[in-house]
């Protein structure tokens, strides 16, 4: 990663917190990736519906929600 998480928290969204989201929010849980980022798991599930950011229907399975 080539910024620290300190400068991906907190304001606007910058472009390398948006690709390290579309990465990593499908097959993780809300929380891991709000502590990835270092951002509430409110702004994390805001952005990912802003994008239309789902998650995988094998993480859903895997968490007992398919």
């Amino acid at each position: 990663m080539a910024k620290t998480l300190t400068n991906l928290s907190s304001g606007p969204w910058s472009k390398d917190a948006v690709k390290i989201l579309k990465r990593i929010y499908r097959n993780a849980s809300d929380k891991d990736v709000a502590r990835e980022l270092c951002r509430s798991v409110h702004s994390v599930r805001a952005k990912a519906r802003a994008l239309g950011l789902t998650k995988t229907k094998k993480y859903l399975k895997s968490i007992g929600r398919a």
